[in-house]
């Protein structure tokens, strides 16, 4: 006992040393912002954290909020004081007002190679993923899903879809571009004739997803590739995207740096880490959209199978800036029950 209660005293000693002491805080950290189902254990982030701390000797830590909306408000939120090096999991739709808080610093990158079906160029944010937003629909449930927009907000109210908050979630503020897109003048309109097939509108995509596997709707707001997760693990094809006559509206994924960042150049590194095999490889599989960057492999069979949408439906970022709060007012009194 004694010699246990020894080793014990000798072993606080040790770790409290300065030496020890020393060693610890020069580990740098590297805390990024991003969405739950990113930092989810089925999600990319647990093994984009090992690969990266195995090159870059650091611990990473991060932390996970609702959705993309969600992490400009906290960045917004905290300003200057954020504990944040990295945001990642905000989309072209909100690069304008991201950049507008002076809280982003260039990434100083040569961006080559990208694989997007857009040109990219912009010395703040780093593209890490994409696809087409869709409505996905058990194929068990409902043998005819809707072909365009339209059939969508006119179908039958007793078929519901279970759709995100364009407040805090990155798809649900995709949707409603895509609903400005499609009706423009007539959105409003349009979203109150929608209402009477919405089940629920859900914080996050998380949540919205998790909602439809349950069987509470045959319908949910998703992507183009979506069902390559359901085709990969489950062994299935009864979850498809409806493809819509009018197009389907892109997301493009980004991360930026801090500007307040204690370590910047540990901040650039992983913004270059992104774009290379370590951290695209989980991209497919993991966060099931496509790779921004070069991957290792092709991509899984499954993937072939996907919608490919014949028209791609995109506001440009300057457009969204402008009109994001009134647009979102407007979804608000077509929504609301009075």
């Amino acid at each position: 006992m004694f010699r246990t209660a020894a080793a014990a005293i000798m072993g606080l000693a040790l770790a409290l040393s300065p030496g020890v002491v020393k060693a610890a805080e020069e580990t740098p950290a590297l805390t990024i912002y991003t969405y739950d189902s990113f930092t989810a254990d089925w999600g990319p982030g647990p093994a984009v954290k090992k690969a990266f701390e195995k090159e870059c000797g650091c611990t990473v830590k991060m932390i996970g909020l609702q959705d993309g909306v969600s992490i400009l408000n906290r960045l917004k939120l905290e300003g200057s004081r954020t504990r944040a090096d990295i945001v990642l999991g905000l989309d072209t739709n909100l690069i304008v007002e991201a950049r507008a808080t002076g809280l982003l610093a260039p990434h100083g990158l040569e961006l080559k190679d990208l694989n997007l079906p857009v040109e990219w160029k912009d010395d703040t944010f780093v593209p890490y993923d994409w696809a087409h937003f869709a409505v996905v629909y058990d194929s068990e449930r409902l043998q005819t899903p809707p072909k365009s927009l339209k059939e969508l907000v006119d179908g039958p109210a007793d078929v519901k879809i279970v759709l995100q908050d364009p407040r805090t979630s990155t798809p649900g503020l995709g949707f409603l571009l895509w609903m400005k897109a499609v009706y423009g003048d007539g959105a409003e309109e349009a979203w109150k004739r929608l209402k009477r097939r919405v089940l629920t509108v859900t914080p996050g995509w998380s949540a919205a997803y998790g909602l439809f596997t349950k069987g509470e709707a045959p319908m949910v707001l998703s992507y183009v590739t979506s069902p390559a997760y359901h085709m990969i693990e489950e062994k299935t094809e009864r979850y498809r995207a409806a493809v819509f006559a009018e197009g389907h509206y892109l997301q493009i994924e980004v991360a930026a740096a801090v500007k307040a960042s204690k370590n910047p150049q540990l901040a650039r590194k992983f913004l270059a880490f992104m774009l290379t095999p370590g951290f695209q490889d989980n991209i497919p599989t993991k966060n099931w959209m496509f790779p921004a960057g070069r991957t290792s492999k092709p991509l899984p069979e499954a993937f072939g199978k996907l919608v490919r949408p014949a028209k791609t439906l995109l506001f440009p970022p300057e457009e969204v800036a402008r009109n994001r709060k009134a647009w979102i007012a407007e979804w608000r009194r077509a929504m609301s029950n009075r």
